[in-house]
């Protein structure tokens, strides 16, 4: 569940329809007792928050837009003034900008958690869903499926597939600036550097997109998952 704060709206002002007979001839006066002459009751107003000011310290509810939580801490805490908007629907998917005209979607059931655990997503996980990407987390994941209106599904089950963490990042663009890679059997490649530098790590979108990180040589036994590639 999670917590927004929005813009409070203004009132909206109450007043009568008169016909042309309810003129002020009458001295404003109901002479015939069918007018309702009380005043207007005044709208109800949700409370309103101030920045700094603490909405709730229970763990079950999320920060949304218009909040903060302060590290090692469970209190939700205004940035902005507003009324408090609570939502009960859970989010269960990220999208994720791939260079394509429309976002493409990254369901939580569709990445590999961590220690490789198999099991049904729960609320839990729901609820922790940045713990696993957040905004702007870079990441390589493959194409699961393509709809017709152009977006696309993605996966990350694989343990070759993940959070991408202190490397280099880049972009290129072919004709018509469509993505400068073609697509292969391979997309991640291991070359040598230059005056014995060591060896790289380069991954190649076929978006275009490109990253380039150091070579992690692995023990034996050890599989290549996104945690050890997160330590080039």
């Amino acid at each position: 569940m999670a917590i927004t704060i929005i813009a409070p709206t203004a009132p909206a002002v109450p007043y009568h329809t008169e016909d042309a007979s309810d003129n002020s001839d009458d001295g404003g006066v109901d002479l015939e007792g069918d007018l309702d002459m009380r005043p207007a009751k005044r709208a109800k107003h949700q409370d309103i928050v101030t920045p700094g000011e603490i909405i709730t310290d229970d763990p079950q509810w999320m920060r949304g837009h218009g909040t903060f939580v302060a590290p090692g801490s469970t209190e939700i805490i205004g940035t902005v003034a507003g009324t408090v908007q609570k939502t009960n629907k859970l989010l269960s998917r990220w999208r994720v900008d791939i260079g394509a005209p429309v976002l493409a979607n990254l369901p939580l059931s569709a990445i590999n958690l961590p220690g490789g655990i198999q099991r049904k997503r729960t609320e839990t996980d729901e609820l922790q869903i940045r713990t696993f990407f957040s905004e702007g987390d870079l990441l390589v994941a493959e194409v699961q499926q393509l709809y017709s209106d152009g977006s696309a599904s993605l996966h990350t089950r694989s343990l070759k597939y993940g959070k991408l963490r202190n490397g280099v990042f880049m972009a290129v663009s072919g004709t018509g600036g469509g993505g400068g890679v073609v697509r292969a059997r391979r997309q991640v490649w291991t070359i040598d550097t230059v005056h014995n530098g060591g060896k790289v790590d380069v991954i190649l979108g076929v978006n275009g997109y490109i990253w380039i990180c150091k070579n992690v040589e692995l023990k034996e036994g050890e599989n290549f998952d996104h945690e050890n590639r997160g330590k080039c």
